[in-house]
């Protein structure tokens, strides 16, 4: 899956799950903040994350994942670990 494909995906739950405009969805923006995301919210990311991209992901790989650019490549390199 290409990283195109990972940001179209990874949008398209985004807008459903969180219940965002899809136009405030920008590689720069701030990921917490657009998503309005609170600690159980990271958790239901998590989940969302996992059962759409079948990979596993920790506590720690959020460390430093601030835009939503950071979190595709997140995604991107998860997958790339399979």
């Amino acid at each position: 899956m290409n990283i195109e494909e990972i940001i179209e995906k990874t949008n398209h739950f985004l807008v459903d799950e969180f219940e965002v405009e899809a136009e405030t969805i920008v590689p720069d923006a701030i990921l917490k903040d657009t998503l309005g995301l609170d600690s159980l919210d990271y958790v239901d990311l998590v989940v969302t994350v996992e059962s759409n991209f079948k990979v596993k992901l920790v506590e720690a790989d959020f460390a430093g994942i601030n835009t939503f650019q950071s979190f595709y490549d997140l995604i991107e390199n998860k997958l790339n670990a399979h």
